[in-house]
């Protein structure tokens, strides 16, 4: 039960990444323009990352991992709007 709340708690905290992502977006558009390259990197680190923690079972760094890439990537397609 506990690993089932831990689970929903994340799922959650994702869901608020697309609302942090495209705050963040609006209030540093001079940043986004210069480092767009920057943020595909992470994006594509950040995903690697969490697949290995799917197969190594670190719910925490895999959670994490797709927070950054989930504000990352919703900065970039507020980006191109």
């Amino acid at each position: 039960m506990q690993e089932v709340v831990k689970f929903i708690i994340g799922i959650l905290v994702l869901v608020l990444g697309f609302f942090i992502g495209n705050y963040l977006a609006k209030i540093t558009k001079e940043e986004l323009r210069s480092g767009q390259i920057w943020f595909k990197r992470i994006i594509l680190v950040c995903f690697i990352g969490a697949i290995l923690n799917i197969i190594f079972g670190n719910d925490a760094l895999l959670f994490g991992l797709l927070f950054i890439a989930v504000v990352t990537s919703r900065s970039l397609k507020s980006f191109k709007r």
